[in-house]
């Protein structure tokens, strides 16, 4: 019993279990848990830019799984990458691997499901592809349109050395310069003027506008005292005096009135005239005949 368990033995034991602690933590840093049970699958790619041992193998960004190992077939050219998968995760018919990769060039699996009810067996081949990377976008879009902009800036460069190099640009510059200096003195000069009549100015406007506040309130003063006139009684007494007179004015065009008679009445006015003219007649008689009229007795 003592011989089994000798120096040798123990020596031995303990390199096994350190070498056993290595290859576990190996595979732990990878990412690999030897104590996780999963299931093994196959993926198909023509080129597997930026992935390598260990990478994750997700589904909608969760990691489901982890690169293992990437194989060449000399015979095909193709690659051939083995993923450890969630042994509970069942991959429909159809289904693909698609490798993508990220802004600092990280290469992952993302499985794209299909939409199935049969489903590969453990161990299968799983058809894949390699998505479009930012650079190859860059490369196929992005590229072509600043092609197609080159000449177009070109042109734009040269009409613009064209016209920089136009010496009239020069002289409109000079010219520019000329009114801007022109402007600034006539602003200095417009600022003096007003400087110095601006102050009068506006004391003549404190001035009308006091003279006009007097006015505004001799104005009230009257509108008050035309308050409180007896307007009423005023246009009620000349509305009476006007029928008065309207009224008169009736009965001398009338003929109801001996005014009215006098002055319409043409037989009337002609007996008058006639009586008129015969006490003329009579008083020029007595005037020639007085003792025709006129008896004088001498006792």
């Amino acid at each position: 019993m003592k011989k089994f368990f000798s120096k040798e033995v123990k020596i031995g034991v303990t390199v096994l279990v350190s070498l056993a602690c290595l290859f576990w933590g190996i595979k732990y840093l990878k990412g690999v848990n030897l104590f996780t049970p999963v299931n093994f699958y196959y993926a198909h790619f023509e080129k597997v830019d930026g992935l390598t041992d260990s990478a994750p193998v997700t589904i909608n960004g969760y990691q489901v799984g982890l690169v293992r190992e990437i194989i060449y077939d000399y015979e095909t050219g193709s690659l051939r990458v083995l993923m450890s998968l969630d042994k509970e995760l069942k991959i429909p018919v159809n289904s693909e691997a698609v490798i993508t990769s990220d802004m600092l060039g990280t290469a992952q699996i993302e499985l794209c499901l299909a939409k199935n009810t049969e489903y590969y067996e453990v161990g299968a081949d799983i058809a894949g592809k390699s998505a479009k990377g930012l650079m190859d976008n860059v490369a196929n879009d992005l590229l072509p349109s600043v092609s197609n902009i080159m000449p177009k800036i070109d042109s734009v460069l040269t009409s613009l050395n064209k016209v920089v190099g136009n010496p009239a640009l020069v002289k409109s510059i000079d010219r520019l310069d000329a009114i801007t200096a022109n402007l600034e003195q006539s602003s200095r000069q417009l600022a003096a003027v007003l400087g110095g009549k601006v102050p009068g100015i506006v004391s003549n406007v404190d001035s009308i506008t006091s003279n006009i506040n007097a006015l505004t309130a001799d104005l009230a003063e009257v509108s008050g005292s035309l308050k409180q006139m007896p307007i009423d009684s005023t246009m009620s007494n000349l509305n009476a005096t006007t029928a008065n007179l309207r009224l008169i004015t009736d009965k001398v065009n009338g003929t109801d009135s001996s005014l009215g008679l006098l002055l319409n009445d043409r037989g009337l006015y002609n007996h008058i005239d006639h009586t008129v003219v015969s006490l003329d007649s009579l008083f020029m008689d007595i005037k020639k005949n007085p003792k025709r009229y006129v008896t004088i007795k001498v006792f």
